[in-house]
């Protein structure tokens, strides 16, 4: 009688054992396809290639100029969505060093545009918030747009709660080269971290994704260190039609992507 019970306790034991041990596995493995997939929420930095302006412009009957001046609208617009999204860092490619190659009118309309856009960002009190960094080479800029640089720059606040990175003069390639070239001069090792230190983008958090407008699907040395493991999204529409609708459907699909960063 008393070997009887024993045996049956015992056997209850053992599956109540087993049921244990199969909900402690269950529950790892809930716990890492929840916190270990590295699913995203919103994006801590986005960066975009804006491209498409003259095409645009050449649609709509306009100047080259003009694509230009509705490119830099859309960039005070893009810059309310991701604040409106708790995005605190957005990177623009807004003129690459294979750019200086274009029309001489052309740049130096692009560098007028751009100076103006640096005298609308300094006098706005709305970026009392906001610090603004240009990245690139001034090589081939002119005196007064290094000086109007230099002015905002100088100008960011102590501790802003949103970022604007612009990529101007810039180029991956060249970017990587004058990293190198400084570390050389220094006699400094070259490994991950001096390099990553060395960079111009060296403050700036990398990517987590990266938009391209204009219908290409090429990087075109926008970020060539950062952007390794950038979930990379590609528009049809020209950067001056691009829409807000458009834009938060990105965002969407992106807390969707599963972000492995080669594990």
């Amino acid at each position: 009688m008393c070997c009887g019970v024993c045996v049956a306790l015992h056997s209850i034991a053992k599956k109540n054992f087993l049921r244990a041990v199969f909900a402690c596995g269950l529950m790892c493995l809930i716990i890492y396809w929840k916190f270990m997939r590295h699913t995203p929420s919103a994006p801590l930095c986005i960066g975009i290639i804006m491209d498409g302006n003259r095409r645009w412009a050449k649609g709509q009957g306009l100047p080259v100029s003009a694509g230009h001046t509705a490119g830099f609208e859309k960039l005070k617009e893009v810059l309310n969505w991701c604040e409106a999204s708790q995005v605190t860092h957005l990177v623009v490619y807004a003129f690459s060093t294979e750019n200086m190659q274009r029309a001489e009118e052309e740049t130096t309309k692009i560098f007028s545009l751009f100076i103006q856009g640096l005298e609308v960002f300094f006098n706005n009190t709305k970026n009392a918030t906001c610090a603004l960094h240009i990245i690139g080479t001034t090589e081939g800029l002119s005196q007064p747009l290094i000086d109007a640089i230099a002015k905002v720059e100088m100008k960011n606040p102590k501790h802003p709660k949103y970022h604007l990175w612009v990529c101007f003069n810039y180029g991956g390639r060249a970017e990587l080269v004058a990293g190198m070239r400084a570390l050389s001069t220094l006699g400094v090792p070259i490994d991950e971290h001096t390099l990553k230190r060395a960079l111009w983008s060296k403050d700036m958090p990398d990517p987590d994704l990266i938009i391209r407008t204009g219908g290409e699907r090429r990087l075109s040395g926008f970020l060539t260190w950062g952007s390794v493991y950038s979930e990379l999204f590609f528009s049809d529409s020209f950067w001056p039609a691009f829409s807000k609708e458009e834009f938060f459907s990105i965002l969407e699909t992106y807390k969707n992507r599963e972000r492995r960063f080669g594990r």
